[in-house]
Parts: C-alpha cells; sequence; structure tokens
C-alpha cells in the first residue's frame, strides 16, 4: 500500500484536461478554445464545491503558457476589497517575466465586495491582451450581471455515481488500497457529487484494514467537515441566515459534538488575534452553555443569536 503524506485530491489532481472525470462539456468547451486559438480572456467557471473549477483553470493556465512567476491564484475570501482590485490593476500592464501571459486565477469571486465588483469591472473592460483571468465560484447569482456577461461561462456539475465509481476505483488502485463496494458506495453518497471531497474521504481510510472501521471513518470525517463548513460560515461578516439555516438542517443530530468542535475552532481563532478575534469571542459567548438536553434546537437558537447579532 502506498504511504505518501500527500492529500490523494492533490496527489492525483488531473494535469491534462482528458484526464478530468465527469465534465465532459466543460472540457469540449475549453478544448475547442484551445484548439481554435480563441482563449477568451475572461472565463467564469461556475459549479458546486469539489468539482473542479480550479482544477480546469490550472490546466488551462499551463496550456496558454503562463510561468510561475506570472500566475496569481488568489481566494477572494480571504481578501474581498477594493484593496485586492487595485492591487491586480496595479500588476497587471506589466509584461510578463518568465512566459507568455499572466494569469489571476480568483478563487470564490463572488465574495467581492460592491465596491470591489465595480473597480473590477473596469478591468475586465480593458484588459491587456497578455492577461487573463480565470474567476472560479458556487455562487454567480451573488455577481454583478455586467460582470457576468464580460465573462465566458463555463459550467461544471455534480459528478454522477459512474464518475464517482470511475475516480475512487482509479485511485484506490493506484494507491494499492483494497476498496470495498460498500465503503465505495459510502463514500459516494457522503460526497454529493464532490471529486475534491470523494477523495478527501478515501484520504481518511487508507491505513485502516477492517471495512467497519472504514465505515465508521467516513461517518466521522463527514461530521467534521459539516461542523468546519458552519464555523467557516459563521465567521463570515454578515452571514446569512438561510445560508445558516440550510447548513444546520443537513447537519448530523449531535448538537453538543458540533458545539465543542465550534468551540476548539473559534479558540484558535480567538488566541491568534488579529481582526477576526472579537467574533470569535461572540461566538463562544453564545457557545458556553452544554447542547446535551436541548440539543439541535439550542445549536439553532446560538446560530440565530451570532448571526442576528450583526444586523
Amino acid at each position: 500500500m502506498s504511504q505518501s503524506s500527500e492529500e490523494l485530491y492533490r496527489k492525483h489532481r488531473p494535469k491534462k484536461l482528458k484526464d478530468v472525470l465527469g465534465q465532459e462539456a466543460a472540457t469540449r468547451m475549453l478544448w475547442e478554445m484551445w484548439k481554435s486559438k480563441r482563449i477568451p480572456h475572461a472565463l467564469l467557471l461556475v459549479g458546486p464545491s469539489g468539482t473542479g473549477k480550479t482544477t480546469l483553470a490550472r490546466i488551462l493556465r499551463k496550456k496558454l503558457g503562463c510561468g510561475d512567476s506570472d500566475f496569481y491564484e488568489l481566494n477572494v475570501a480571504d481578501f474581498r476589497g477594493i484593496d485586492m482590485i487595485r492591487d491586480i490593476r496595479s500588476r497587471m500592464n506589466l509584461a510578463p517575466m518568465a512566459g507568455n501571459c499572466r494569469v489571476y486565477l480568483l478563487d470564490e469571486v463572488s465574495e467581492l465586495t460592491k465596491n470591489a465588483m465595480d473597480s473590477f469591472l473596469k478591468i475586465l473592460e480593458d484588459t491587456p491582451s497578455h492577461v487573463y483571468f480565470m474567476l472560479c465560484t458556487t455562487d454567480p447569482q451573488k455577481l454583478k450581471k455586467t460582470i457576468i456577461t464580460r465573462c465566458t461561462e463555463v459550467k461544471l456539475r455534480s459528478l454522477d455515481n459512474k464518475s464517482m465509481e470511475k475516480l475512487l476505483n482509479d485511485t484506490a488502485e493506484k494507491e494499492e488500497f483494497k476498496l470495498t463496494e460498500e465503503v465505495r458506495d459510502k463514500i459516494i453518497d457522503h460526497a454529493e457529487g464532490g471529486a475534491r471531497k470523494a477523495l478527501v474521504l478515501l484520504n481518511q481510510i487508507v491505513g485502516l484494514e477492517a471495512e467497519e472501521d472504514q465505515l465508521d471513518a467516513i461517518s466521522k470525517a463527514d461530521f467534521k467537515s459539516q461542523a468546519i463548513q458552519l464555523a467557516r460560515l459563521l465567521m463570515k461578516p454578515n452571514a446569512k441566515w438561510p445560508e445558516v439555516a440550510g447548513l444546520l438542517k443537513d447537519l448530523d443530530d449531535d448538537a453538543e459534538g458540533v458545539r465543542r468542535m465550534l468551540l476548539a475552532y473559534f479558540q484558535s481563532v480567538l488566541l491568534g488575534g488579529g481582526k477576526m478575534a472579537g467574533k470569535a469571542y461572540v461566538v463562544i459567548d453564545a457557545l458556553r452553555d452544554p447542547l446535551y438536553d436541548i440539543g439541535k434546537p439550542g445549536l439553532t437558537a446560538a446560530c440565530w443569536e451570532i448571526v442576528r447579532g450583526e444586523d
């Protein structure tokens, strides 16, 4: 059995368009653009989380001949503001240093503030010939329509079961790991069409010999992932209740377990200081009381208090 410490979704990330599973329409569209030498200078890759948006952007960046020093990959959720857009504007007219072009991959681009979107729109209207923007988002409806209309949209979809089976079977074979049908099907059920999530779950069980242990690990890993998702959502400035409520509906019933994970997450944020320390304190304060008796209703009420407290 392979013992590489590298996460499977990174280790087995596709390097060519033909290797991307379950996204035939998107890869065909990009291949036709490449073959005709008509790659748009603004691409908008849209689709569920973990389906290959950034992977396709990175593959295309290589095909365009963009060197490492001219490639900028930014998670917009970490910046969001107009300062990031101004920084792009100040750099983009510079000639490439080690390749044919400059490429900006902006992940979670829908998290841009209104002012940042307005400023970014001007960049898209006057993009230099040697610059390409690859915008990735799971929420295109949050973007200004004027930004969407200036981009060529590439739609990705959740992987079907057949594609997921091939992904897991091929990866397990490469890792010399025996994957039973029951374990594989449970991973598929929990991954909900996301290739990255499927490989993250597979990564959790590599090294476990007993099928029962593997099934138990998948359940626990998915539970932890849900709690982290909730923590990140509560951390967002001006988090919206419908988003939080949607996540709570899908959350497992171990409310006390979720509370403890949230407390551990926000304790790390608080101890780290920084601009989000105040928000971390608010969350910890709202989750002071154990939820053994009241359960999920108590967790829901605490999250409501946190979100409404910012209104």
